[in-house]
């Protein structure tokens, strides 16, 4: 699905079945909590911390919807394109770190 088509499909959902949007800060708050979400999960999948009980039936696909279905509310109604922003976004990079990975001993 093409991120501009996403973003259509969640404005529609909301006109039609969320009555409105949170305001932009509800959502940012919204946001912070969903990526706690999957970096508990994250966390526990990956790295050193064990599982709890009410962590085992986790879904780490639907955790990172639930913070695109976020991310995209707040888009939606602070008017970003993220279709745009992303090919920005992706220029920049590509402008700044040209050299910079390829020559990270790190990453070697």
């Amino acid at each position: 699905m093409e991120i501009k088509k996403a973003q259509k499909l969640v404005d529609d959902w909301i006109q039609e079945n969320g009555v409105r949007y949170f305001n932009e800060l509800t959502n940012m708050a919204m946001l912070t909590e969903e990526v706690g979400e999957l970096a508990r999960i994250i966390a526990r999948k990956y790295g050193e911390q064990s599982f709890k009980s009410s962590d085992e039936d986790y879904d780490m696909a639907d955790e990172m919807a639930d913070v695109l279905w976020v991310l995209i509310c707040l888009a939606n109604q602070t008017g970003v394109d993220l279709t745009q922003a992303l090919k920005n976004n992706i220029e920049k990079k590509t402008n700044r770190d040209v050299d910079r990975h390829k020559n990270n001993e790190k990453l070697l």
